[in-house]
């Protein structure tokens, strides 16, 4: 319908929805998470989670909408069978676009537990969104270097002792943890400071991943691999919004919790090494899939 319109206005148009729709929605998440810290009663405390995350899952239908009205993206979602709202996931995806984030909520969303992620400390400042993912419960990370653990020592093993806290929350109710494995967004400037082994793919980061497993192993029902592809090149934000994106092709494929997931990634050197290389199919695997659906599109 107004996907005809030229595409700056379609890209303006959109935009002030997307606006609207998170300084509308992310401020009532932000007032229902006030009332829910005030009145300290578990059941209230319960009925404002629900509707929390039923907030959060408007705020994204909103998003498909806006996204199907200016757009006329060519959707190709497979193996979205079996999925359950009742259980609990970790979504392993690669990553080249913040786009990457709009796709995974369109496709997922009221399909499986809200997606929680793992979020830089410094995103909290971002107008709206930062304290509705505050109020969400999603965990705010603080990434240590080598060096600035060695000048500040005492600070050694703080990420992971808070990514372990928001593991304990994240059994208290069916949630999807989400983990881009290679820590930052695929480009090809980035791929040639990287060694050759994977074409499409930057190479995993497997400490992530294995302390998820091993901190919530008992209740995750299985692995959602999830790998995004986009035939017409990686969109931005604004060219996705304004209807520059014509493809879109997303592959989604449940994994089994096997035992040789879970152990102590940290102290074990023997089962550290048979992870990454378990992960290490795992992308190998995934690369090959890029390029056959690569070929497919062609």
């Amino acid at each position: 319908m107004l996907s005809i319109l030229p595409y700056p206005v379609k890209g303006i148009l959109a935009l002030t929805v997307y606006v609207l729709n998170t300084v509308i929605l992310c401020s009532l998440v932000c007032l229902v998470a006030a009332v829910k810290f005030m009145i300290p009663v578990s059941a209230f405390r319960g009925v404002c989670t629900g509707l929390l995350t039923q907030t959060a899952a408007l705020w994204m239908s909103i998003n498909a909408v806006t996204t199907k009205l200016f757009t006329r993206i060519e959707w190709d979602v497979r193996g979205l069978e079996n999925l359950e709202r009742q259980q609990w996931y970790l979504v392993l995806s690669n990553h080249q676009s913040w786009v990457d984030i709009l796709v995974l909520q369109q496709v997922f969303n009221r399909k499986i537990p809200m997606l929680k992620f793992f979020l830089k400390k410094s995103l909290i400042r971002v107008p709206f969104l930062g304290l509705a993912w505050w109020a969400l419960e999603f965990p705010f990370m603080e990434r240590y270097s080598r060096q600035f653990i060695e000048k500040n020592p005492h600070l050694k093993g703080k990420d992971l002792e808070k990514t372990r806290r928001a593991c304990e929350k994240f059994k208290q109710m069916p949630v999807s943890v989400m983990n881009f494995v290679e820590g930052t967004r695929f480009t090809r400037k980035k791929k040639e400071n990287h060694d050759g082994e994977f074409r499409n793919l930057l190479k995993p980061k497997a400490g992530g991943t294995a302390f998820v497993l091993g901190a919530m192993g008992e209740v995750l029902h299985k692995i959602i691999d999830v790998t995004i592809v986009y035939p017409d090149g990686t969109p931005s934000f604004w060219e996705y919004i304004s209807g520059r994106c014509k493809r879109v092709i997303v592959d989604i494929e449940l994994l089994p919790i096997t035992d040789e997931l879970l152990g102590d990634y940290f102290t074990d050197p023997v089962f550290k090494k048979k992870f990454c290389d378990r992960l290490n199919r795992l992308w190998t695997e995934k690369d090959a899939k890029i390029e056959k659906l690569m070929q497919q599109a062609r």
